[in-house]
């Protein structure tokens, strides 16, 4: 249970004034829960998406295990997929789920996450347009501010310095997202090298979101689209900048068009220069801020870690 973790409360305050409604689209939906060795969380998770309004066409629980006879009757309980993926990472988790998925949209939850019951319409909404290959949500925790207004964002790679808000947290997170699957015909969406349970545990939503919107797709955020999610755990300072270098190594390596913004970016906030846009985690300020012996400790992990780890076969 989410016991003082869970801002359901908060919520509530949040939407006394009663929200305006898209209207419901044609298009066919699939929600899809990554799961590991949690299936208390998965159970609350599924109880909220049995609460969407309106419903997903179908629903999959990829357990990334070996298999687990509780998480398998959770997710048959609720009339949920249940599909095993052996291989460890939460990347390989999501590229299985959308290989298994033929809806038009599929929207990912984390699995200690709850929507709220209009969570669904609210994210479909932007996929009226053709062009829209992404969009996200905002995510509530139990430090949120949940008096604080946003307005919903748009991007494509005709914005000012779109590559960068895309790949370092300006669009939203993965524990609330969703894509159009023909988008990601022909290509894995998710780098398995990125993600938990990966060499580099960190960003693969927001590595997929660069990679979408430089084949010219858009994507948006939506705020009124809400998931409750628990207090993030944060890992060591020094984990997360090595981490976060090694994420900057394989964007300079895997988009050489986009190296120069990259060095661009780098700089700036080396030099603790004020971002020019609103990021969804400031965990980057602290690794901006913890000196320069842990910067200089964390690029030197980063670059032997990047080079001794094999790129991913394509699929």
């Amino acid at each position: 249970m989410l016991g003082l973790n869970d801002p359901t409360s908060r919520l509530v305050v949040q939407q006394t004034s009663p929200p305006r409604f898209p209207k419901e689209l044609d298009l066919t939906a699939t929600v899809i829960i990554c799961t590991r060795n949690r299936p208390a969380f998965l159970r609350k998770c599924l109880e909220g998406v049995a609460a969407l309004h309106p419903g997903a066409d179908v629903v999959l629980v990829i357990d990334n295990t070996q298999g687990d006879r509780e998480t398998e009757a959770i997710a048959r309980h609720f009339s949920a997929r249940y599909i095993v993926e052996p291989n460890t990472g939460l990347s390989h988790a999501r590229n299985r789920g959308l290989a298994e998925s033929e809806s038009d949209i599929v929207a990912y939850l984390d699995d200690d996450a709850i929507p709220d019951p209009n969570w669904l319409r609210f994210l479909l909404a932007p996929f009226e347009d053709a062009n829209v290959a992404v969009a996200t949500g905002r995510i509530l925790t139990p430090e949120s501010d949940c008096s604080k207004k946003e307005p919903p964002r748009y991007l494509s790679n005709k914005d000012s310095h779109w590559f960068e808000i895309a790949a370092f947290g300006g669009l939203g997170l993965g524990s609330n997202m969703a894509l159009r699957r023909a988008a990601c015909n022909g290509w894995t969406a998710f780098d398995e090298r990125l993600g938990r349970g990966a060499p580099f545990q960190i960003a693969e939503e927001n590595y997929a979101f660069a990679s979408l919107l430089s084949l010219g797709y858009k994507a948006a955020y939506l705020p009124a689209a809400i998931v409750l999610h628990p207090s993030l755990h944060r890992r060591s300072i020094e984990q997360e900048a090595r981490d976060s270098f090694v994420y900057w190594l394989l964007l300079f390596s895997e988009f050489p068009a986009r190296r120069l913004d990259l060095l661009r970016f780098l700089f700036h906030r080396l030099r603790r220069r004020r971002l020019e846009w609103p990021r969804d985690s400031q965990n980057s300020e602290d690794i901006i801020s913890s000196g320069w012996r842990v910067q200089l400790k964390a690029g030197l992990s980063a670059l032997l870690l990047f080079l001794r780890t094999k790129k991913p076969k394509r699929k």
